[in-house]
């Protein structure tokens, strides 16, 4: 396993803003030679510590200009019905993330839509019409200061 230290800390910080830096420039900005830091990105990538690298879309530029959090309780607490809600909301393309939580809720969504339409559409037409859905609590996004999601 790969030690973790301050320069594989800061590789990954480079890589996690800049997922495209090539190797040269990120060796530099750590101090390695080129065929060390590719050795260290390597073991990381191999160990799955870097699991994979993607492109940041620009919500706005896709056509997003709604975005919201919600919340899902199930009005039943079983396995069946996690994994049914969940293969519900995998065909979503709305959904942009799931996470099963805990609390008073079971699952906390990332929805993406158009616009308030299309977004009550969503809620209307397909979170509504689960029978596993018991409460439904929408929380819009009006600004991200601080989103470091890749």
């Amino acid at each position: 396993m790969t030690k973790r230290d301050r320069i594989n800390d800061r590789i990954l910080q480079i890589l996690t803003a800049e997922g495209r830096i090539s190797n040269l420039e990120l060796a530099d900005r750590v101090g390695l030679s080129a065929s060390a830091c590719l050795r260290r990105v390597t073991a990381l990538e191999r160990e799955g510590v870097i699991a994979g690298y993607r492109a940041v879309l620009d919500p706005a530029a896709r056509g997003v200009g709604f975005i919201a959090y919600v919340t899902v309780g199930l009005n039943e607490h079983t396995k069946a019905a996690q994994e049914a809600f969940e293969k519900a909301v995998a065909t979503a393309p709305e959904v942009r993330e799931c996470h099963n939580i805990t609390g008073n809720r079971e699952y906390l969504l990332r929805i993406e839509a158009g616009g308030l339409a299309d977004y009550k559409r969503f809620h209307t037409d397909v979170l509504g019409t689960l029978p596993q859905v018991s409460a439904i609590t929408s929380y819009v996004v009006m600004g991200s200061p601080k989103d470091e999601r890749a």
